[in-house]
């Protein structure tokens, strides 16, 4: 059994594994954590770009921005409140399978950047040492 645990810095909408060392587990679970109040992390469909225009503007009858509202949280300005994570949250726990994310076909973790992530990863390395290879 091994424990892994690396915080990393993903730059704005940037797509793929930014976790090589996934692909020395066999099974296991990767719990990631955002460490910023103005995001959340998410698992929605990844194959259509209509579906983080769709949640957007969900979340923006919920929550809007700018002065369209007034928030009494505004102290870093008009876009503070509604960003928070509070509606989606701020952590995700994903299944960790031959050495890659355990997500359903049209899956992915949808994020808004920069930002600062910390990856949690417990599981079982491969019985012959080896990666997997074609991570993503």
């Amino acid at each position: 059994m091994r424990w892994l645990q690396k915080v990393i810095e993903l730059p704005p909408l940037s797509r793929g594994c930014h976790l090589p060392e996934l692909a020395e587990f066999e099974v296991g679970m990767a719990n990631l954590f955002v460490q910023h109040t103005s995001c959340s992390l998410t698992i929605n469909e990844n194959a259509s770009p209509d579906v983080p225009l769709d949640l957007a503007d969900s979340l923006d009858r919920i929550a809007p921005e700018g002065n369209k509202i007034k928030y009494r949280h505004d102290d870093e300005g008009d876009d503070d409140m509604p960003a928070h994570s509070s509606l989606m949250g701020a952590s995700l726990t994903v299944p960790v399978q031959h050495g890659r994310l355990a997500l359903g076909i049209w899956q992915g973790v949808n994020y808004g950047g920069p930002r600062r992530l910390v990856v949690t990863v417990q599981g079982q390395r491969r019985a012959d040492g080896r990666k997997y290879s074609g991570y993503r």
